[in-house]
């Protein structure tokens, strides 16, 4: 008897540590509305990369790359951009930030994931705030990015900002053409005013001239986000191709109403929205 226990031993202690490595190598998560938005369904790891942007400077993005996509997203987070990816690949701040949170969705999607953290220059405080979204140097970080994304999948690359994420989405779509820059934009709970930075409205949108999405939530409460002033954005983007405006409904709020968790940063119908903005970037 003895002897018979001590055969399967090894394998128990195999398939244990099979286990752990299992749990421990699975795409990080973050607490997340009551959809779950994060919850990984695929064996899709992330992986932290370090791209050489500036001299001196390396440029972090988190990659989480389904089987055979369809397309690639570069996603912006909002607030100060103080996103923060540990060589591992675990988020540690911004986490509950609408793309953020919703990271997993778009992989979903079959979309190639990129988000992108604060460069090493700055990755304290201020982080992207006082201009730096709207800066040359920001702009060459980008072009790192959307370069490297080219590099490993032949698939149209998109760049998705939400609130103050949106300056820099839009900004390199006016700034980067051609292969340097985007194949398409999508802007999520633009920022349309800010007395402190330029606003999207203020940037040359008429020198876009690959196709736009922009997707806000009718009840966005956000003073920098009016619905009311979406109109307006739209008509500036006189060049390109394409643009549609997707208007959200439904969802829950709490909190700042500029927070993540309010109606500007799509509570609750994640799954909608990320959904919408997949079939608009794929359809033929």
């Amino acid at each position: 008897m003895f002897q018979t226990i001590k055969r399967f031993i090894p394998l128990f202690l195999l398939i244990c540590a099979t286990h752990c490595y299992a749990q421990g190598t699975a795409t990080p998560t973050s607490k997340g509305t009551d959809n779950d938005a994060n919850k990984p369904t695929d064996s899709v790891i992330a992986k932290a990369v370090d791209l050489p942007s500036r001299p001196g400077v390396t440029q972090r993005i988190l990659v989480l790359t389904p089987k055979d996509p369809k397309a690639a997203v570069i996603l912006f987070a909002g607030g100060n951009g103080g996103l923060k990816i540990t060589p591992a690949g675990a988020i540690t701040s911004l986490a509950g930030n609408f793309l953020v949170r919703s990271r997993q969705l778009f992989v979903d999607q079959g979309l190639l994931t990129v988000v992108v953290a604060a460069p090493s220059d700055h990755d304290s405080l201020p982080y992207l705030a006082g201009g730096f979204r709207t800066s040359p140097q920001h702009v060459a970080d980008i072009k790192v990015v959307i370069a490297w994304v080219r590099s490993q999948a032949k698939v149209p690359v998109w760049l998705i900002g939400t609130s103050h994420g949106t300056q820099s989405a839009a900004n390199a779509a006016v700034q980067l053409t051609g292969p340097d820059g985007p194949d398409g934009l999508v802007l999520t709970s633009t920022i349309l005013n800010d007395n402190k930075e330029v606003p999207v409205t203020a940037m040359a949108l008429n020198k876009i001239h690959i196709p736009v999405l922009v997707v806000h939530h009718v009840q966005d409460g956000c003073s920098k986000c009016p619905y009311g002033d979406v109109p307006a954005l739209m008509a500036k983007f006189t060049a390109a191709p394409k643009k549609q405006l997707i208007s959200i409904q439904d969802g829950q709020t709490r909190g700042d109403p500029c927070d993540a968790w309010s109606y500007h940063g799509f509570n609750g119908v994640e799954q909608n929205v990320v959904s919408q903005i997949a079939n608009w970037i794929t359809a033929k």
